[in-house]
């Protein structure tokens, strides 16, 4: 018999919508403000990956017409020299949004410098000043993937209310904001992690399963429930024995799909959201100094 599959969440589309609303929202605003809305990340050393996602940002800049101010700085600068880059940022009133590429080299402190930039032009959402506004449900910059995450559950239209929600993985990046966005949205949240005994149970009570730990295929089809809603957050480069690489999630996808009612891809789901966040963010940023 010929098996259902789950529906896609298709990140890409949703954010090439988003694309299109910000830069209108954009040619509305720029007269009045004298300028279009500026965003810089910051780049130390030579990560691959990095550089991708870095030219990949910049590329959606421009897309809608948000200037980058974006710096690459070699592996060996030191904190304060990055420092007084940040400070001088803070103080330019070109940007609106301030991102520090993440890995860093190990000789640098990420979160001493993430406390560096001004929370209002956060544009990850990290700053401890933006996370304790979420907690407190106030208005303020979002980490970028939940914020996306909970975009696209809310794109197709998946009411996550009074739902069991399991996010498996605790990091600062994901797991800890998206359980509380979840959590604001009426979801009764479970946070599960490496420690947790007996992760197949916990799993398969989930209505909305996160999978956010970065382990290749960590979930498998008789870890969902039938009927689940699973997002896929991990983007792990796997490469078989032939040498070829290719990008998979945390979620095993050909067999999940066959269990659950909707499925994020890997590529083509969450990362896509994660960087339309990162320039509606700078367009927040960008509106809230009018």
């Amino acid at each position: 018999m010929d098996a259902k599959t789950a529906q896609l969440l298709d990140g890409k589309a949703l954010a090439e919508q988003i694309y299109t609303q910000l830069q209108q929202q954009i040619q509305q605003m720029q007269p009045t403000v004298g300028r279009a809305p500026g965003l810089a990340v910051l780049m130390v050393g030579d990560n691959p990956a990095s550089a991708a996602y870095v030219q990949n940002k910049e590329r959606a800049c421009a897309k809608v017409g948000i200037a980058s101010y974006g710096q690459h700085f070699p592996t060996e600068t030191s904190f304060s020299e990055l420092e007084k880059v940040i400070q001088a940022l803070n103080q330019d009133d070109r940007v609106d949004g301030i991102l520090v590429q993440l890995p860093l080299p190990d000789h640098l402190d990420a979160v001493a410098l993430l406390h560096q930039i001004n929370p209002d032009k956060d544009a990850d959402g990290l700053h401890p000043l933006n996370l304790g506004r979420l907690v407190r449900s106030e208005p303020g910059l979002r980490s970028c993937t939940p914020a996306g995450v909970m975009r696209l559950l809310q794109e197709y239209k998946i009411d996550v209310k009074g739902k069991q929600a399991v996010v498996v993985g605790r990091s600062i990046l994901v797991g800890k904001p998206l359980a509380m966005m979840l959590l604001e949205a009426d979801a009764t949240v479970t946070i599960a992690h490496s420690r947790s005994h007996d992760l197949p149970t916990i799993t398969r009570n989930a209505d909305i399963l996160v999978a956010a730990v970065g382990r290749p295929g960590l979930i498998t089809a008789e870890m969902v429930k039938p009927g689940a809603v699973v997002i896929d957050v991990g983007i792990n480069r796997v490469t078989n024995d032939a040498g070829k690489s290719r990008l998979v999630g945390d979620v095993d996808f050909d067999s999940v799909q066959r269990v659950a009612q909707f499925i994020t891809p890997v590529p083509g789901g969450v990362g896509a959201m994660t960087v339309a966040m990162l320039l509606q963010n700078t367009v927040w940023s960008y509106s809230q100094r009018q």
